[in-house]
């Protein structure tokens, strides 16, 4: 893990580190704070998040008993 002091003075290596493949963490005051990695590996994340994503529909489709009672309430009148 790179300090950002250390990560902004050797921003060269920490590049280098995540184009071959390895993700680099850097810290700020002590705590992770974030992630460099190639675009490539990036991309491969946000695909899987988004397939991994249920949609709505795929959702209600699975829902068993799905079909449900109406309400017996009558609407108002309203006049416009």
């Amino acid at each position: 893990m790179w300090t950002l002091q250390d990560a902004k003075n050797r921003f060269s290596a920490v590049v280098a580190a995540a184009l071959a493949g390895r993700p680099q963490e850097v810290s700020r005051r002590g705590k992770p704070a974030v992630v460099v990695m190639s675009v490539e590996e990036y991309r491969r994340l946000l695909a899987r998040a988004a397939s991994e994503r249920e949609s709505f529909t795929d959702h209600m489709l699975a829902f068993p008993g799905g079909d449900f009672p109406r309400l017996g309430a009558k609407p108002r009148n309203v006049s416009f």
